[in-house]
């Protein structure tokens, strides 16, 4: 690997318009010269890059805009040869380059120019490689499972508003969580009601005992169910029709995915299995092994934050507010950071106020006595929550110590206003 470590004053500074085939290069030199070429994602220009760079006499740092993942080839083989690669916000971009050139328009040679000057200004930001870090698998498992997660979604949505309605209405109502494998079990063998009502009922209590799983009234139910499907106003479709092959073409589908999710939370419990972070946070209310999973995965090493402001503004939990002469705004969350991590600490959230004796649910409900009935209170303590889940995670990765149940807990007169529920202790 290539040393650009050494002490001299001499930087060489790079800007990296990216895009999907042809990349644009603007470098300047520590003597003040500039020089415009473009480089092909291809392998041999990337390592004829690497070979320019390196006979550059200094330091050289590199600035480029994340496009998509086009940029994560370059900007790892750029990392491993030793250089310095720095991120450039869009947003930042965008508004830098129009208040430059008082302009909107934009070309691959002008966002390069705008990159550069934002290196000249230090208007940059740390840039973190997945594969670098070694946090490369984790976001790949946790991704998959999210969009595995997606299509299931999606499918349910077809299940419950479209097949059901038309088939089987009436048996919408076992629908309990996602988790009710045995509904589906059921409808892929019994998709109309009359699948059912062809066979007697003793026959069908013998065929659907074992669909339905473990039930505590497993009789009194499929008793139920065989009446509901003998007063079905279901559409009179054929067992073996083609609507009825493409209902149960869908019904199977799901089950893969419930299999496939169950996969991928097997395999993530696998590989972390001796991850002392993870650990860890399997152990706090509300966080499971794929809540876990997507907060390592999504945020990486946690101790890189040197507060955890830092990492709440990584979140998007931050507050913010407009503020002009007399006037001044609400403060609200700024939502400019990681959405993933956002979504998985308030679902965290969500779940342990759910759960018995932890100290997330005693803040909800202490910010809930005054008025149980207002939506909006109800929304800022959530949010409350999913902040509190943020800082607690942090400083339980951050100073490599377990979970302690109510390690924080004050008085009424000494608790966090909800105005400010977001920030720190």
């Amino acid at each position: 690997m290539a040393d650009h470590s050494n002490s001299t004053s001499e930087v060489n500074l790079v800007a990296i318009d990216i895009a999907k085939e042809w990349n644009v290069v603007l470098v300047k030199d520590s003597s003040g010269c500039k020089r415009s070429f473009k480089v092909a994602n291809i392998a041999a220009d990337h390592e004829q890059l690497v070979r320019f760079l390196s006979a550059l006499p200094g330091q050289v740092r590199i600035g480029l805009e994340p496009t998509g993942d086009y940029h994560r080839p370059l900007a790892f083989r750029l990392l491993q040869a030793g250089f310095q690669v720095v991120s450039i916000s869009s947003v930042a971009q965008a508004r830098f380059r129009q208040a430059r050139y008082g302009t909107w328009d934009k070309n691959d040679p002008k966002d390069a120019r705008v990159i550069l000057s934002m290196l000249e200004h230090g208007l940059v930001q740390t840039y973190y490689d997945p594969l670098f870090e070694g946090t490369h698998d984790l976001q790949e498992l946790s991704n998959t499972y999210y969009q595995v997660t997606l299509a299931r979604t999606r499918l349910q949505h077809s299940l419950l508003t479209h097949h059901l309605p038309l088939y089987f209405p009436e048996f919408a109502r076992y629908w309990y969580s996602t988790r009710s494998e045995w509904f589906i079990r059921f409808l892929i063998r019994f998709p109309i009601p009359s699948a059912i009502r062809e066979l007697p009922r003793d026959r069908f209590v013998g065929e659907a005992w074992d669909l339905v799983g473990r039930k505590c009234a497993k009789p009194a139910k499929l008793e139920e169910i065989y009446e509901l499907a003998s007063a079905s106003i279901g559409l009179p479709v054929a067992f073996d029709s083609p609507a009825i092959e493409a209902f149960r073409l869908q019904l199977q589908h799901y089950e893969e995915l419930n299999e496939r999710r169950k996969w991928l939370d097997a395999r993530a419990q696998e590989l972390l299995a001796d991850n002392a972070d993870f650990n860890r946070l399997i152990r706090m209310p509300g966080i499971a092994a794929i809540t876990a999973l997507t907060i390592l995965a999504e945020a990486g090493d946690l101790r890189r934050f040197g507060h955890h402001r830092q990492f709440l503004k990584y979140c998007g939990l931050d507050l913010v507010k407009s503020q002009s002469g007399q006037a001044s705004g609400k403060e609200t969350l700024s939502k400019r950071g990681n959405k993933r991590l956002r979504m998985i600490f308030w679902l965290a959230g969500l779940r342990a106020i759910h759960l018995l004796e932890n100290e997330f649910r005693a803040k909800y409900q202490r910010y809930m006595n005054a008025n149980p009935l207002d939506q909006d209170r109800k929304r800022k303590a959530l949010t409350a929550i999913a902040a509190k889940m943020a800082r607690v995670v942090y400083a339980v990765v951050k100073h490599g110590t377990d979970y302690q149940p109510f390690s924080d807990q004050r008085l009424p007169s000494g608790s966090i206003p909800l105005a400010r529920a977001v920030e720190a202790s």
